[in-house]
């Protein structure tokens, strides 16, 4: 008799072991989301600190462009003609010698929007300038503008 018992206890411990209870479950869920909660907005800053230093060192690639492109021609692409001057020749610029920059085409900012080019700059004979995550001239932390006259 006891050799019975202890098989079915055996068999009885089995099968409740066989899975994980609604209360476990819950519990699990629970501690992923606290340490989501922790661990989630230091990721969103290091995204943000990252796609901030992706545009410096584009704006960066563009001055690099476009000194190359003053060497060859002579003068800076005016604003009509904007960073576009970079990739495919434009009319007035005989010795172009380009494309300056790779891939053939000028990338957006790591926002999504087209970098704004000036000449003559407020600052300097150019401006390259991204105006940050909230696309408007203007603005503080993440939205504030990056220039090429601040790298």
């Amino acid at each position: 008799m006891k050799r019975r018992t202890m098989t079915r206890m055996r068999v009885r411990g089995r099968d409740r072991q066989g899975g994980f209870t609604l209360v476990e479950m819950l519990i699990v869920i629970t501690i992923i989301g606290m340490i989501m909660a922790l661990v989630g907005p230091r990721v969103l800053n290091y995204l943000t600190d990252s796609r901030v230093k992706t545009a410096k060192i584009q704006i960066q690639s563009f001055a690099s462009a476009l000194d190359l492109f003053y060497l060859d021609a002579g003068r800076y692409p005016t604003s009509a003609e904007g960073l576009g001057a970079l990739v495919r020749p434009v009319s007035g610029a005989a010795a172009w010698n380009g494309p300056y920059l790779k891939g053939g085409s000028v990338p957006n900012d790591p926002w999504g929007n087209a970098y704004v080019y000036r000449q003559p700059g407020e600052h300097a004979a150019y401006d390259v300038r991204s105006y940050g995550a909230d696309g408007q001239e203007g603005g503080t932390g993440t939205a504030a503008d990056i220039m090429s006259s601040q790298n």
